[in-house]
C-alpha cells in the first residue's frame, strides 16, 4: 500500500524526465547548451487554455528538436507521453492570483500552472542548470545521476539493517507462537518493524524512479531485501487482528500507513489498530490464528490454509490437530494433512533452535 505522503503524480512525472528516457536526453542537452527552459507536459484544451502565442508545431518528439527550440524564450508544449512537441515559444498566462514560492518569471510561472491545471511543469534554470519538476503544488528539484545513486545506496546500507532487525523479532515471534508465549508487545514489534522497513522501501522506490536506467541494479538489491516482508507483515495483522480477520485487515493495513513517524514508535498506538479490547497491557498474552506459519509450509494454497484457520482458529488447536482432524477439513485430503502437519513439526523445531541456540 502506497504511503499517503507519496505524491503518484510526481512520482509518474519522475518517470518521463528519468535516465534512459528521450525527455531527459532533451533536457541533458539543454543543460549541456547552457539554456534556460519551460516545458508543460501534456496538451489538452486545460492546458491551451493558459497558452498566448506560440508556433503550432505538432512534430514528432526527439531530444535534438527540444534542445533547438529551447533557444526561444517561450514555454513548450509537449504530449502527456513526450511522444510530440505540439507548440513551442508559446507564452503561458496562469491566474495571477494564485500564490507562489517562486522568485524568478519562469520559475513563478510554472508553479502557478502546475496549480492551475495539474500537470507537469519542468524548469531548467540557465543560471544554475538546475532541473525541478512542479506537479500540482509539489516541487522536486532533478539531482544529477551519481547523487542520487550516492543517496539511494546509504538508503539500501540502512534498509539491510532495519530488515535484519526484522527478520530476528519475526523469528522469535514464530518461536512464541510454538510455544504459545506470544504477547501483544511482540506482535506490535513485528508489526512496527515491519512498516519501518516498508518506508524505508518505498524511499529506496522513489530513487529507482528518479534513476530510470541507471537504477537497474538499486532495484534489484530492493527486491531480494523485501522478498516475503510485506506477506509476513499482512499475515501478522491477519493472525491477531480481532474480529473478522479478513474484514478488518485492510483497515489495520491503512492505519499502519497512516501513522506519523513519532506514531509509529509508540507500541501501543500500534496495538490500537489491532482493535483488541480496551485497557489490554503490552504483556497481555495472545493467540494467533495460524495464517502466518500456515503460509511457511510449502506449497500450500492460501484457500486451504483459509478453510483449517476456519475450522480450528488458533494455531495451537491446528498443531494439536490429528491428520484424520486435518482431513475432514473440506478442501483438505490425506496428502495435505500429512504436509501440514510434518510442515509446522518441521517449523517449530527450526524456530525454537533458532531462537535457543
Amino acid at each position: 500500500m502506497p504511503s499517503p505522503t507519496r505524491s503518484e503524480a510526481m512520482l509518474m512525472a519522475l518517470r518521463l524526465a528519468a535516465p534512459g528516457t528521450a525527455l531527459r536526453a532533451g533536457i541533458e542537452r539543454i543543460i549541456q547548451a547552457r539554456m534556460g527552459a519551460l516545458l508543460v507536459i501534456g496538451a489538452g484544451p486545460e492546458v491551451l487554455s493558459v497558452c498566448s502565442g506560440g508556433f503550432l508545431l505538432d512534430a514528432e518528439f526527439t531530444p535534438q528538436r527540444l534542445s533547438e527550440l529551447a533557444k526561444m524564450d517561450g514555454a513548450i508544449i509537449v504530449t502527456s507521453d513526450c511522444t510530440r512537441i505540439v507548440r513551442s515559444n508559446v507564452h503561458l498566462v496562469p491566474d495571477p492570483s494564485i500564490p507562489t514560492s517562486e522568485t524568478g518569471t519562469r520559475h513563478r510561472t510554472a508553479e502557478r500552472v502546475a496549480k492551475q491545471i495539474a500537470v507537469p511543469v519542468i524548469t531548467v534554470s540557465e543560471d544554475r542548470s538546475e532541473v525541478a519538476i512542479h506537479v500540482v503544488g509539489q516541487k522536486r528539484t532533478i539531482d544529477p545521476t551519481p547523487r542520487v545513486l550516492a543517496r539511494a545506496d546509504q538508503a539500501l546500507q540502512i534498509l539491510e539493517r532495519y530488515k535484519t532487525r526484522l527478520d530476528a523479532v519475526s523469528t522469535s515471534l514464530s518461536a512464541l507462537e510454538v510455544e504459545d508465549l506470544v504477547t501483544i508487545r511482540d506482535v506490535t514489534s513485528v508489526l512496527q518493524r515491519a512498516e519501518m522497513v516498508r518506508r524505508l522501501a518505498d524511499e529506496v522506490e522513489d530513487y529507482v524512479i528518479e534513476l530510470g536506467a541507471d537504477g537497474r541494479l538499486v532495484l534489484l538489491q530492493l527486491e531480494e531485501l523485501m522478498g516475503g516482508v510485506e506477506d509476513d507483515r499482512r499475515l501478522v495483522a491477519k493472525d491477531y487482528v480481532s474480529g473478522e480477520a479478513d474484514l478488518d485487515l485492510a483497515t489495520v493495513m491503512r492505519g499502519l500507513a497512516m501513522l506519523d513517524d513519532e506514531s509509529l514508535l509508540d507500541l501501543y498506538a500500534v496495538s490500537s489498530l489491532l482493535e483488541l479490547p480496551a485497557g489490554l497491557s503490552l504483556d497481555t498474552p495472545v493467540q494467533p490464528r495460524g495464517f502466518r506459519l500456515l503460509h511457511k509450509i510449502p506449497r500450500l494454497p492460501d484457500i486451504v490454509s483459509y478453510h483449517v484457520v476456519a475450522r480450528f482458529n488458533s494455531l495451537l488447536k491446528i498443531m494439536r490437530a490429528s491428520e484424520a482432524d486435518l482431513t475432514a477439513v473440506e478442501v483438505v485430503g490425506d496428502a495435505r494433512a500429512r504436509a501440514i502437519k510434518d510442515g509446522l513439526a518441521r517449523l517449530a523445531e527450526t524456530s525454537i533452535l533458532d531462537r535457543y541456540v
